[in-house]
């Protein structure tokens, strides 16, 4: 095929009128002709710039499926060949589409080029084949598709286009050839490239993980390079994949064939082998519950090893209580008595980086022992400092232990002059949850509040109320302007002065940003009739309806609703707010405007009836689903749902869309509605294997679902009559 051939009708079609990743697609034409132009740079831009379009982070748009038959005929002349192959296959297998595209619509126009396709899979050239293999297999076309790639499987001699055609199978045939050409495929003299494929065909299969299975992977490992180069960008990482499939399986042996193969890898005195291993032991401590007690030994005993004290650290952090047995090693790698650097590891370690990550670890399962040590060299440990303020969000109930040669230490680092970053807020947040055991920090303080004056006034409050209050109501008034709402909602709390407050608040709801606007509007519902005067204020800040395309604004108004009605107790302002903004926010990237309207929704009760059309909307996205719910339960509006609202709740949380929220509604459904089975998915959940979290930082997943655990059981004790 000539090129004149390939873009024969290319300035025919209606680019301006098609939409991809960033809008008009008139822009393709020229990117589809750079990509067969002599200048190889600006071909290879082209190339990035219609990956970054028409296949963006994996959607797909209309313009997508016009510009396949281009794509496969500039393949097909020999442009690219094996790039834009991938690009067709990434097309063919995406089910992400957010412009109005009919689902399949790109399947089907990567499946129309076939004819095209197919042949390139006997192409001379070993990376053409691998590509062509692998984009064919992804249009999921089992007729067309299937019988060439098991010729070519007769006659391949290159392992990683063996691999791919053998994922092609699993992938079209699972329940037929796949099976004997993974199980063949296991043979000892078969390429490592190509008998990993078949230890991950054979989880893709649900065929039932053996003896041989766990030697060829440990025989194999580090797995890593033999998919360096296979297309597949979901298994570059085989040893995580094949641990989480196993523990996927949520049965006790394929758990311990999980725990087997990383109780062993972490053993391996290879450095290579047991970084693979040490980054699937942090996963499967973040998926499975039992997974901390089994792995807690072999990975405790790393902490020895001057190449893997360092990574082991990282996956320690999430093994919870079981990390206590390693308090300590920790303590001596925290404390430089064991440091890697003396031992023969990076110089560039010592005094360092492993022993922040060691005394973070410590602050959380023997905090006693860590406070003296972060005492030592706190402007050395950030780390640790971190998990020292963030103390309740590991699972602890107060603060982080109060030392005196702490207090000491926080107090001589808040003098040091150009103190900045995430320091300073870190030291103060830490003097004021010892509150007056503080007090000495007081002057440190005090002379921070110019530099600092949104942190330091609800710590002077805390550490010193007596000394607090003459600095606190001069900078309620003269102060930082950014920090006067600070100071004056510090004085209140201590004072009850109200004048100040008013003040502020006043300005703070005419302000631009939007975020200052939303907090203002909470400090004043808090006052509730005490802020009346702040009402015309309240009103004047709300958005209109051509403003609310923004989270921010969105928020902002939910906010200003909620104190409307607060201070006039009337809920016919703040009704139509959040009516807009429950309107405004049913798409998929207004999740949290839509969710913090609905509790405000619920805030309101039974005044908020006019609100179930919205509120039942929601229940269609999990995420949103059990913030809904509780809304409907509260508006007295739920009476019709109340017999599908367990299940969809429980169907959140199975789901890990926001689990705790679907636990509250389920309290607020009331034990008592739930049947005899879906009292067993609760208590399912509870007990489990799986981790149950909220979205968020891995490291919180552990306390996460510790939490969540703690909070189903409660639910199932409750009296259900």
């Amino acid at each position: 095929m000539d090129l004149v051939q390939v873009f024969a009708d290319l300035d025919a079609q209606p680019w301006a009128e098609l939409e991809h990743a960033y809008g008009s697609a008139e822009d393709v034409p020229e990117a589809l002709r750079a990509l067969a132009g002599a200048d190889e740079e600006a071909a290879g831009e082209a190339l990035g710039e219609l990956y970054g379009c028409i296949l963006h982070q994996g959607s797909v748009y209309e313009a997508s499926a016009r510009a396949v038959p281009y794509l496969a005929g500039l393949a097909a002349a020999g442009v690219r060949t094996d790039e834009l192959l991938v690009l067709l296959g990434g097309i063919a297998e995406s089910e992400a589409v957010y412009d109005g595209t009919p689902p399949g619509e790109c399947q089907a126009a990567v499946i129309g080029q076939l004819p095209l396709m197919l042949p390139l899979v006997d192409a001379e050239d070993g990376a053409v084949r691998q590509a062509a293999v692998w984009a064919a297999a992804r249009t999921g076309a089992v007729e067309p598709v299937l019988p060439v790639l098991l010729r070519r499987w007769e006659r391949e001699e290159e392992p990683l286009v063996r691999a791919e055609l053998l994922a092609g199978a699993v992938l079209l045939d699972p329940a037929g050839a796949a099976v004997g050409m993974v199980t063949g495929a296991l043979a000892a003299g078969e390429p490592g490239e190509l008998r990993i494929a078949a230890v991950l065909g054979t989880l893709d299969l649900g065929l039932p993980w053996t003896g041989t299975h766990h030697r060829t992977v440990l025989s194999l490992l580090p797995a890593d390079q033999l998919v360096a180069d296979r297309l597949d960008l979901e298994r570059t990482e085989p040893l995580h994949h094949i641990v989480e499939a196993l523990l996927d399986r949520d049965t006790s042996a394929d758990r311990e064939a999980a725990f087997a193969l990383l109780d062993f890898a972490l053993r391996v005195p290879d450095d290579d082998v047991r970084a693979e291993a040490l980054w699937a032991t942090e996963q499967a401590c973040v998926f499975s519950r039992s997974a901390p007690a089994r792995l807690a030994n072999p990975l405790i005993a790393l902490l020895d090893d001057p190449t893997s004290a360092r990574p082991a650290l990282s996956a320690l952090d999430k093994l919870g209580p079981y990390a206590l047995a390693a308090a300590p090693a920790l303590t001596a790698l925290a404390s430089g008595d064991g440091d890697v650097a003396d031992r023969g590891g990076d110089s560039a370690d010592r005094g360092g980086d492993v022993a922040d990550r060691a005394l973070k670890v410590l602050a959380v399962v023997d905090p006693e022992r860590a406070a003296p040590l972060l005492a030592r060299d706190l402007a050395g440990r950030p780390a640790a400092l971190g998990a020292a303020c963030d103390f309740p969000r590991t699972g602890h109930d107060g603060p982080f232990p109060y030392h005196p040669a702490l207090l000491d230490a926080a107090r001589a680092r808040l003098t040091v002059p150009g103190l900045d970053g995430n320091e300073p807020n870190r030291l103060i947040r830490l003097l004021a949850s010892w509150g007056e055991r503080a007090a000495p920090a007081f002057p440190e303080l005090a002379a921070l509040l110019g530099q600092f004056p949104a942190f330091v006034p609800a710590a002077l409050a805390a550490v010193d109320p007596g000394r607090a209050v003459v600095p606190l109501a001069e900078a309620a008034v003269a102060g930082p302007e950014p920090g006067r709402f600070a100071a004056a909602r510090a004085l209140h709390s201590l004072t009850g002065e109200l004048e100040p407050l008013l003040t502020v608040l006043a300005a703070e709801l005419a302000a631009a940003d939007l975020h200052r606007v939303r907090q203002a509007a909470r400090a004043t519902a808090d006052l509730g009739e005490d802020a009346a005067v702040l009402v015309p204020r309240l009103r004047a800040a709300l958005g209109t309806d051509d403003d609310r395309a923004t989270a921010p604004r969105l928020d902002a108004d939910v906010g200003i609703a909620l104190a409307l009605w607060r201070l006039t107790g009337d809920p016919g302002e703040a009704l139509p707010v959040i009516a807009a903004v429950l309107e405004a926010s049913d798409s998929e990237w207004m999740r949290w405007p839509a969710v913090n309207a609905a509790r405000a929704a619920a805030r309101l009760g039974p005044a908020a009836a006019m609100l179930r059309p919205a509120l039942e909307r929601g229940l269609a996205h999990p995420e949103r689903a059990p913030s809904m719910a509780l809304a409907l339960l509260a508006t007295g509006t739920a009476t019709r749902h109340r017999a599908r609202l367990a299940a969809t709740l429980l169907r959140c949380a199975e789901r890990n869309a926001d689990p705790m929220g679907a636990l509250e509604a389920l309290a607020a459904l009331g034990p008592e509605s739930l049947t005899e089975s879906e009292l067993h998915r609760l208590t399912r959940l509870a007990e489990r294997d799986h981790r149950v979290w909220s979205t968020g930082l891995a490291s919180d997943v552990v306390s996460s679902d510790a939490r969540f655990q703690e909070a189903a059981r409660a639910l199932l004790r409750a009296p259900t009559a």
